[in-house]
């Protein structure tokens, strides 16, 4: 498990990121930062909302390498609160392909910017690379100039952008591929 400072606005002090597999009773906080992105922003290009038994059927079907993952905070109360969450995913069916995983990392709009991200981005890379895999593959709204940087600062490496492939609120949209060699 991996922890992280990330800053409390009331005290100014950072409370800590805890990075801890994914429960059943996450889903409904998952399905939160997701869906807001699903309806709000290009960092998925998914276009319908999912609803809670499709995000506890997700949450269901990881497990081992590709488990999902949550960072949490403390809140107000003390308790945990999530506050983002990341897993590894199988790049592509075919077997030739098995020890490549494709990463995804989201953090709650109102914490972004404040390292959780890169938590949760360094522990996928050490579960990737501790299972075996060679490389990771992020694929990513190619304007997303944040989402780039963070896999920059994480050591992955632009390998190609798959022009104007999606289209999302009237408008298209390219693919900046990243790879990280393990």
């Amino acid at each position: 498990m991996g922890t992280a400072r990330s800053a409390d606005e009331s005290t100014g002090q950072r409370p800590t990121v805890t990075i801890r597999l994914a429960t059943a009773s996450d889903a409904a906080s998952i399905l939160e930062i997701y869906n807001y992105e699903v309806e709000n922003r290009t960092s998925t290009f998914d276009i319908v909302p999912r609803t809670l038994d499709a995000q506890r059927v997700w949450l269901a079907e990881r497990s081992g390498a590709f488990a999902a993952v949550v960072a949490t905070i403390p809140n107000r109360d003390g308790d945990p609160a999530v506050v983002g969450f990341a897993s590894l995913s199988p790049y592509k069916e075919r077997a030739a392909y098995r020890t490549t995983v494709e990463n995804s990392v989201y953090v709650s709009r109102e914490h972004g910017g404040l390292g959780i991200g890169r938590t949760l981005m360094e522990h996928l890379i050490e579960v990737a690379r501790d299972s075996g895999f060679h490389s990771i593959i992020a694929r990513i709204e190619a304007s997303s100039e944040a989402s780039r940087a963070l896999h920059r600062a994480c050591g992955f490496v632009l390998v190609g952008v798959e022009t104007e492939v999606g289209r999302k609120f009237n408008r298209w949209l390219s693919t900046a591929v990243m790879q990280l060699m393990l």
